[in-house]
Parts: C-alpha cells; sequence; structure tokens
C-alpha cells in the first residue's frame, strides 16, 4: 500500500486510530535512537530514514537522484512493517536481532530479508527497535553499502 503523501505527519493521518497509535510508537522510538546523520522523508510511499545528500553525494545507486535508504516503516494491509537495511547486509546484526527478539516479544518473529512483520499492534518490541535504530551510524551505513554494491 504504497502512499501518496508528502509528509510523514500527513502519513500519519491517512492511518486507522490503531495503526497510528502503533506507526507513531514505533516512528518516535526510531528518531530518539537513530544516529545524528540520518534523516526522515517521504521514501517509496513510506517513512523513510536515509542518508541524505549532504552526507551521501552519490545517493541510492538504483536512482542516484534519491538519497541512501538505510530503514523505513510502512503500515500495510495486513500488518505493519519496518524495513532494516542492515539486517539485510550484517549477518552479525541479523543474529543479534533474532537472538533479542524473543526477550522482548511473546509473538513469533516474522520476517523476510530485511522486513521485520507486526501483525499483533500490543506486541511490538518498541525497546528492542530502539536498540537496532542506534546500531549502525551513516557512516557504518555507507561504508557497508558501498562494501555490498562493490561485489557486484
Amino acid at each position: 500500500m504504497q502512499s501518496e503523501v508528502r509528509t510523514p505527519e500527513e502519513y500519519l493521518e491517512t492511518l486507522t486510530e490503531n495503526r497510528k497509535e502503533a506507526v507513531s510508537l514505533l516512528r518516535n522510538t526510531i528518531l530518539e535512537n537513530l544516529p545524528e546523520g540520518f534523516e526522515e522523508t517521504m521514501s517509496y510511499g513510506m517513512l523513510g530514514y536515509v542518508v541524505p545528500h549532504s552526507l551521501y553525494p552519490k545517493g541510492y545507486h538504483a536512482d542516484p537522484k534519491q538519497p541512501l535508504p538505510f530503514m523505513s516503516l510502512a503500515s500495510q494491509k495486513n500488518y505493519i512493517a519496518l524495513y532494516h537495511m542492515g539486517i539485510y547486509s550484517d549477518k552479525q546484526l541479523l543474529k543479534w536481532f533474532t537472538d533479542a527478539y524473543p526477550k522482548h516479544s511473546k509473538s513469533k518473529l516474522d520476517m523476510g530479508k530485511s522486513c521485520i512483520r507486526f501483525k499483533k499492534m500490543d506486541q511490538i518490541p518498541y525497546e528492542l527497535i530502539g536498540e537496532l535504530s542506534k546500531k549502525i551510524t551513516p557512516e557504518e551505513w555507507i561504508n557497508t553499502y558501498e562494501h555490498q554494491i562493490s561485489k557486484r
């Protein structure tokens, strides 16, 4: 469900009340913990957390006009999705997250390569998402990203 709105605030206003509360809490958790240098934006119809062109002028390789994506947050049809490129590209971070998840939530971890899906709004592990959000700085993400791109 890609949104056409232009600001994070407008995006939140389009959500149902239970989704608005959960997405707002996730958004605030991310913003409170994300290292300095990342910026919040609307990206691909979702709340996006990116490395801006001022820090990484090359931008995203698939579309250099876009800033380098790092995390995204979206209300999908049947769940809230958190997309975290660090989990996708760093096996140690993925292991840390999957090991820590059961300590923070009663629900079973439902995830794809970079997508963490939250189907039960009352079982979102906000504290864990806060910890995850602060694990990688923009500089570390740029280095990881460039390393991954150079393998191609």
